[in-house]
């Protein structure tokens, strides 16, 4: 008999020290996403920095295809709610838009200036924004961090109201946190702030899904255990709960290249994305 026991659980969450090359990024992410926002931008395909609230970071960038969009795409950049912004993933909008849709990427506040909870309203304003802005339908996604504020979306508790809600297709959550309880025994905890009771309103795994949902939970072979784990637990809890689900590994993907798909209009993550 083989017994599971995590005794180190910051090292658990810890990416970096556990990626080979790891020192690579922010910046494999930094130069192609300027150069995405560069030629869409020449192009008048480019709408930067929309506020859809008060505070600093309430912004999204927002990428047009060369037609009238077939929907919108929202990608919701990770960081464990504290770290990076949208200017670092704008080349993930190109899957999105190299198939006709419009994509956008919001910036949110971040901890400890906001709980949890208040990033998940914001993330709820800014789709209804964009989705003001683009009609058809709807597909969110996110990485990591990213990826608790996709699936959040499609719960009984969303922050969004009926009638965007109804237009989303479909929620691609990959490498997502689903059950924050475990990042409360994390020294990040000290800035995240969670406690007992935001664990348990704030994780999607322990919600409800709404009614006719699709969701893809999507990891890479080469992530840390827990997040192999975090990605099978919501699509296995959200099935017995009705909801339209599978959980994809893409195998030689670790947890910074596993959204490297997103800006390949022909990869499988995007046509996954897309799908309806």
């Amino acid at each position: 008999m083989l017994d599971h026991r995590i005794a180190d659980w910051d090292n658990a969450y810890a990416n970096g020290a556990n990626i080979a090359g790891s020192d690579r990024w922010p910046a494999a992410w930094a130069e192609p996403a300027q150069a995405f926002r560069d030629a869409l931008s020449a192009q008048g395909r480019a709408r930067l920095d929309i506020a859809y609230g008060d505070r600093p970071r309430n912004r999204f960038d927002l990428f047009l295809p060369n037609s009238a969009p077939r929907g919108l795409v929202v990608f919701i950049h990770g960081g464990y709610w504290m770290e990076t912004d949208k200017s670092l993933w704008s080349h993930l909008a190109g899957g999105g838009v190299g198939n006709g849709f419009a994509v956008a990427m919001p910036s949110y506040t971040q901890c400890p200036d906001i709980r949890i909870a208040g990033i998940v309203s914001e993330i709820g304003a800014a789709i209804a924004k964009a989705a003001a802005l683009v009609d058809g339908p709807l597909m969110l996604t996110g990485h990591s961090a990213g990826g608790h504020l996709a699936s959040r979306m499609v719960t009984t508790s969303t922050p969004l109201a009926a009638d965007v809600a109804r237009r989303i297709r479909h929620v691609v959550s990959i490498s997502g946190l689903h059950d924050l309880r475990p990042l409360m025994r994390t020294d990040m905890n000290t800035v995240l702030k969670i406690d007992e009771h935001e664990a348990l309103t704030e994780s999607p795994a322990l919600l409800r899904p709404m009614d006719g949902v699709r969701i893809t939970c999507w990891a890479g072979g080469g992530e840390r255990s827990e997040f192999l784990r975090q990605n099978a637990l919501l699509a296995n809890i959200w099935t017995g709960l009705g909801a339209t689900t599978s959980a994809v590994i893409e195998p030689d993907r670790h947890h910074y290249d596993v959204v490297d798909g997103l800006a390949d209009p022909a990869h499988a993550l995007t046509r996954t994305l897309i799908s309806e």
